[in-house]
């Protein structure tokens, strides 16, 4: 008869010691920073360069007496270095437009004709007029279309979404570009999964090393910063960061799948998280047109953001509401700054928190 106990325990070795090769077969370093052979992402790097010069042109019209060129902008989007007049070199295959989601890029060259616009009063903005608004104390001026919305504002951060945003986390994250070659080492990029990621990694606008090193930071990195102090959300975005490209190179795709899900998530609470702290800003200076008007812009921008991600916690429609009880339209060309209300400001505020899980915090910002 067999000796089912000699079998029992054969048997219990073998699947000991199957499971010990396994865990070392899957086990691998995940490093404390970014730091990955084969590593490249300079069109981010060039991209959000373009933007930081883009944004200093328009930044300039609020100054009273300076004037935009809308060709020099849509150049600028679309690198047509001839026309852009950039103060640094960018490859010929390098744009912001081409990497906007392409239902909104008509939307950014009209902002840009328009803002051009505006730059041309020369009289002071108020209700009915664009012009550049002074703020109570002095310090601050920004140009304002005549419904009190500054456009510079829905560029830059605009562009912020609808391109870098969308790019990371549609685009390199869809599965267009995660299900492609991980095996073939291109040297200085990486296989085509880890060079995906790597771009990805770019738009987020921060060093290797962060949030340790936190210079030259760009963006999104500063959003993300400034948040911080309430979400800790720097180094969880590092980490999922750094978690999905050290599962890449080792062939574990569901660490990747959870950091993509892990940095979806977290990139979309600080974008809420900032468009709530903007709203509060115009709450609490709701008097002061310009501070009200610039902070206000920018929570629209950020709010319009919250679309371009696959996984989103608000709909297209619920965003929609939140535009419209901010400036009575989710429309950039019919929204209006003058006539919102302290109430309609904090509704908004309210249905961003209520469905980002900020509620407890949405004071706070």
């Amino acid at each position: 008869m067999p000796n089912y106990k000699l079998l029992s325990l054969t048997l219990a070795i073998s699947v000991l010691f199957w499971s010990c090769d396994s865990e070392e077969d899957n086990s691998y370093t995940v490093p404390d920073t970014y730091s990955f052979e084969n590593v490249s992402y300079d069109g981010q790097v060039q991209r959000l360069q373009m933007l930081l010069e883009m944004k200093s042109y328009l930044g300039s019209a609020n100054t009273p007496g300076t004037v935009l060129d809308a060709g020099r902008l849509k150049a600028m989007y679309a690198n047509d270095a001839a026309a852009a007049n950039w103060a640094l070199e960018y490859d010929a295959s390098k744009q912001l437009k081409s990497k906007t989601f392409e239902q909104e890029q008509a939307r950014f060259e009209t902002l840009m004709e328009a803002i051009a616009q505006h730059s041309q009063s020369t009289v002071p903005g108020e209700e009915g007029v664009a012009g550049v608004v002074v703020s109570l104390d002095g310090a601050k001026q920004y140009l304002l279309n005549e419904k009190g919305v500054e456009f510079a504002q829905l560029i830059e951060k605009g562009l912020m979404g609808a391109c870098f945003y969308y790019q990371a986390l549609t685009v390199y994250f869809g599965d267009d570009r995660m299900n492609v070659d991980n095996e073939t080492i291109t040297p200085g990029e990486g296989t085509d999964m880890e060079h995906h990621w790597d771009e990805a990694f770019g738009y987020y606008g921060v060093p290797t090393n962060f949030p340790l090193n936190k210079d030259n930071i760009a963006f999104w990195g500063v959003y993300s910063d400034r948040r911080d102090p309430i979400l800790s959300c720097n180094q969880q975005m590092m980490d999922a960061f750094i978690k999905g490209r050290a599962g890449i190179s080792n062939d574990d795709l569901t660490a990747r799948d959870e950091a993509i899900a892990e940095i979806r998530q977290t990139w979309e609470t600080i974008t809420g998280a900032t468009a709530i702290s903007y709203l509060n800003t115009a709450i609490g200076s709701f008097d002061d047109m310009a501070i009200r008007a610039h902070a206000l812009s920018e929570a629209i921008a950020f709010t319009y953001a919250i679309q371009f991600s696959p996984e989103k916690r608000m709909s297209n429609a619920e965003v929609a509401a939140v535009l419209e009880d901010i400036a009575g339209s989710s429309d950039f060309m019919e929204m209006d700054l003058y006539n919102t209300t302290p109430e309609r400001l904090n509704a908004a505020k309210t249905k961003l928190a209520e469905a980002l899980g900020l509620m407890e915090s949405k004071d706070s910002f």
